[in-house]
């Protein structure tokens, strides 16, 4: 799962076995080390709330959205579920990841989702 924040926003990237699971109302994390022994991570969790809420308890940021929602999505064919917050935080996108046009060094999209434009004639 890839996280961008930008702005008052935050956007979430999902590879496949990572939408299965949140499909299933199963709980998707990831961490990163920084410096000094920190541990920053975060969640997406599925819930029975019936809006989008994000929260911070210390160095953990947790996404907490509808399971229903969520499964929907999971099991379909959109490639994202744009979600405003409750009380009018920042929004969250969750998108479905997609490998890269163009291949980068250390990219690795062995999970990702086909790219709708791959194939696609190139300038």
């Amino acid at each position: 799962m890839k996280l961008r924040i930008r702005g008052n926003s935050l956007r979430l990237r999902l590879t496949r076995a990572e939408v299965e699971k949140i499909g299933r109302g199963e709980t998707v994390f990831e961490t990163t080390q920084l410096a000094g022994g920190v541990e920053f991570g975060y969640t997406l969790e599925a819930t029975q709330r019936p809006a989008v809420r994000a929260t911070m308890a210390g160095t953990q940021l947790t996404i907490h959205a509808p399971a229903a929602a969520l499964a929907a999505w999971a099991g379909g064919d959109d490639v994202a579920l744009d979600s405003p917050c409750e009380d009018g935080t920042a929004p969250v996108l969750i998108e479905k990841d997609f490998a890269c046009l163009t291949p980068r060094d250390g990219s690795d999209d062995n999970d990702t989702f086909p790219h709708p434009e791959s194939g696609a004639r190139r300038c």
